[in-house]
C-alpha cells in the first residue's frame, strides 16, 4: 500500500529573521526547530506547525 498523504510543506516565507527568543519573525519557528527541520519525520513536524501556531495565537 502507498502513502499517499504529501510531504508537510515547510512554514518559511523568506524573511529570516530572530528576534530577541530566539524565535524567526517570519515563520515563528525557534532556531532549533528551524535546524531539526531539516531531518524530522512528518509527524515531527505537524508538531511544530502546532507550536507555532500556539506561539502566533500567544502574540
Amino acid at each position: 500500500m502507498t502513502d499517499l498523504t504529501p510531504p508537510v510543506k515547510s512554514p518559511c516565507i523568506e524573511v529570516c529573521s530572530l528576534d530577541n527568543q530566539d524565535v524567526c519573525i517570519g515563520c515563528q519557528r525557534t532556531a532549533n526547530e528551524i535546524i531539526e527541520w531539516f531531518s524530522a519525520s512528518d509527524e515531527r513536524k505537524r508538531e511544530i506547525l502546532v507550536a507555532v501556531g500556539e506561539r502566533v495565537t500567544k502574540r
